[in-house]
């Protein structure tokens, strides 16, 4: 079976997904290829997983502002 593109995931995929290769690397029994393979994917499914959550958070803000004309714009900038 092959593997979806992290941004073409729902966030519950990613977190299911991110669950298994945890456990699967937790377990031990991975030889070093294959666990390095698994870690990288781990990577890459959570930063996919913290833009989705940082677009949410951003969409979530723009709602609460009552402002339905506000451009979207990098919430970390916002932040700082």
């Amino acid at each position: 079976m092959a593997s979806k593109k992290p941004e073409n995931m729902s966030f519950e995929e990613t977190i299911s997904e991110l669950d298994l290769l945890v456990e699967q690397l937790e377990n031990g029994d991975l030889v070093l290829d294959e666990a390095l393979k698994k870690f990288e994917r781990g990577i890459a499914l959570t930063r996919s997983g913290q833009a989705k959550l940082d677009e949410a958070e951003q969409r979530v803000s723009i709602l609460l502002s009552n402002n339905d004309d506000a451009p979207l714009t990098d919430f970390a900038q916002e932040q700082e």
